[in-house]
């Protein structure tokens, strides 16, 4: 077993950490502040390639793979979990399923844009009556003609309003069926955008459906399957989630460990303190298993192999590692911990949200224990 990154892996990462570093974090307090979108720094990301990591370049991607994808939102997110969910939800929950269940013409004028960051993506599976229960979703889908009128609504949709083309899951006559919708049809709306604890530069909408037109060569996979894509969708979208969170406790450690060299109290660095100390060793051991965890599951789905299993554990691992590291960097603050003048505080809000979207911690420990009883 090789537990080093690849050359291409290491040269991923120094890429995406110095254009994290340079781009992204001089302005994530402020656009948290403001809770303002950029999608200057979006189309920079499309620049670099990071919009299509892991397609084919015949779709516009750069042909690496999923390991290279998480390597990429976990250095986003060690700056701004807010433009690592932004790239997650575009290329876990946008892309992938057109690559996994669209057809050829479907990839060709959808997945290929999405690749090369010429349209920005989301995912709308959400109600307000159905969360983790997708099953019981009432968003409508009546055939009509050469085309499917969708009725409905969906909320807490990460880039939702700034997305040009949207995943959209719906009740028709044969079953739950999955559909790209472009944001021009008509009766496609947005709704209400949320105002939230955490990544708040990255927009959370409500979008409404009001005999939304959607022609019937935008059906995603089979009339019917769309429950199967959903679920095939979360399974890879929590392994960039899981990559989001090692990203948001990593940047925290790192805040925490920087202030622990340099505070002084008692005439010494806090550093020195036992107690200070063995917090910053737990902290940096968790994150070490989160990260492992999260880049096997983002091996195996590279590999073609089984992830569904893994992709659940490194979710909940990683979420639950993400708030742990935080509230931690908070108290080892002390006091400027709670204050705006240091990141850690965004860092502990961010991180909740790891806990909750992509499934919650209650449903990651449902999916593993429905495997380990088969």
């Amino acid at each position: 077993m090789n537990f080093t990154l690849s050359e291409e892996h290491s040269m991923i990462r120094k890429m995406v950490r110095d254009f994290a570093e340079k781009e992204v974090a001089p302005s994530a307090a402020e656009r948290d502040e403001e809770e303002r979108f950029d999608s200057g720094i979006f189309h920079k990301m499309a620049e670099l390639g990071l919009t299509g990591i892991p397609w084919p370049e015949a779709y516009g991607g750069i042909g690496s793979d999923y390991l290279a994808y998480c390597v990429a939102i976990e250095e986003l997110s060690r700056v701004c979990a807010s433009t690592g969910v932004t790239l997650s939800a575009h290329t876990s929950l946008a892309s992938w399923p057109i690559y996994a269940f669209g057809t050829e013409e479907q990839k060709k004028k959808y997945l290929k844009p999405l690749a090369q960051g010429k349209k920005i993506g989301a995912y709308a599976l959400t109600e307000p009556g159905s969360g983790s229960d997708a099953a019981s979703l009432k968003t409508t889908a009546h055939r009509d003609g050469a085309s499917f009128v969708l009725n409905g609504s969906k909320v807490f949709i990460t880039n939702g309003g700034v997305a040009d083309l949207y995943i959209v899951f719906a009740k028709a006559e044969e079953g739950m069926t999955a559909f790209i919708v472009e944001k021009q049809f008509n009766g496609f709306s947005t709704g209400k955008k949320e105002k939230k604890m955490g990544i708040r530069s990255s927009p959370t909408t409500e979008i409404i459906f009001d005999n939304c037109r959607v022609p019937v060569e935008n059906v995603l996979g089979e009339i019917g399957s769309g429950f199967k894509i959903a679920m095939k969708t979360l399974d890879g979208g929590r392994n960039g989630i899981a990559a989001q969170a090692v990203g948001i406790a990593q940047g925290a450690l790192d805040a925490a460990l920087s202030y622990a060299r340099e505070r002084r109290q008692f005439g010494k660095p806090i550093m020195a303190n036992q107690g200070i100390s063995f917090k910053l060793a737990d902290m940096a051991t968790s994150v070490e298993a989160a990260r492992l965890l999260t880049y096997q599951a983002a091996w195996l789905e590279s590999e073609g192999l089984p992830y569904g299993k893994a992709s659940a554990m490194s979710k909940l691992m990683a979420g639950d590692t993400a708030m742990y590291v935080t509230t931690e960097a908070v108290q080892i603050f002390g006091g400027y911990g709670y204050t705006k003048d240091y990141p850690v505080e965004r860092f502990m809000r961010d991180a909740k949200i790891t806990q909750i979207y992509e499934g919650t911690q209650e449903i990651q420990r449902l999916v593993i224990s429905r495997f380990l009883s088969t």
